[in-house]
């Protein structure tokens, strides 16, 4: 399929999880993100309240818990979850604890997003499954139960990466399996390793609905 800049734009969290991010470089982010049309902005959640002051209205402020390891207790990524909403987030991007989901535990799994799902119940809650690891180490109906655990416990998306796993990021395959295994009932967010325009049409191809990018430019300016 073809797609136009501002339909890509539409779809894309134009993010900014680098440990060393200032105050000064979230406003830049929130500055090129109106700029080129985007839909959302991704941040750290120490940072949502300087996003939330210099986004526009109609620029939603994304943050994630959990990030990047997925080892904190649930009650931990709740709450964490929990702060950012009060802060002004409008969408949490969830990691889940991997290794459970490696080893099969998928009513931890489950219990895991349940229990961020109960705390944040008026926002966009993404689970971010580490598809990559999860392709490598099981096969891709560990990654299709995992897509329909998180759809049991509430998250609005399933979302591919952190993109700081060394397994890697988004892939073509991983996008299809987690886009047959919801069926269009949730979201499927594709982030880690987007770098160009052909890049994201192969993943939207595949079945994103949403992109995660810190090369938002780049990717953009590779469109019409």
């Amino acid at each position: 399929m073809s797609y136009t800049r501002a339909e890509v734009a539409a779809r894309i969290d134009h993010t900014l999880l680098k440990p060393e991010a200032t105050p000064d470089d979230v406003a830049a982010l929130v500055g090129e993100a109106t700029e080129l049309g985007v839909f959302a902005v991704c941040v750290s959640p120490s940072m949502v309240p300087v996003a939330v002051a210099a986004s526009p209205a109609d620029l939603r402020v994304a943050t994630v818990a959990g990030f990047p390891s997925g080892k904190h207790l649930p009650s931990v990524k709740a709450r964490e979850a929990e702060l950012a909403a009060a802060a002004g987030a409008a969408e949490v991007d969830m990691v889940i604890d991997v290794g459970a989901a490696v080893a099969g535990e998928l009513g931890a799994v489950y219990d895991d997003i349940a229990e961020v799902r109960r705390a944040v119940s008026g926002i966009t809650l993404k689970v971010i499954v580490e598809s990559a690891v999860l392709l490598e180490h099981t096969d891709p109906e560990r990654l299709t139960a995992v897509c329909r655990a998180a759809e049991d416990a509430g998250a609005d998306f399933v979302k591919t990466s952190t993109g700081f796993h060394p397994s890697g990021g988004a892939s073509v395959q991983a996008v299809s399996v987690m886009a047959a295994a919801v069926g269009g009932r949730l979201g499927v967010k594709a982030s880690g390793g987007i770098r160009t325009a052909a890049d994201a049409v192969a993943m939207l191809d595949a079945g994103a609905t949403r992109l995660g990018l810190s090369a938002s430019r780049a990717v953009l300016d590779g469109l019409t």
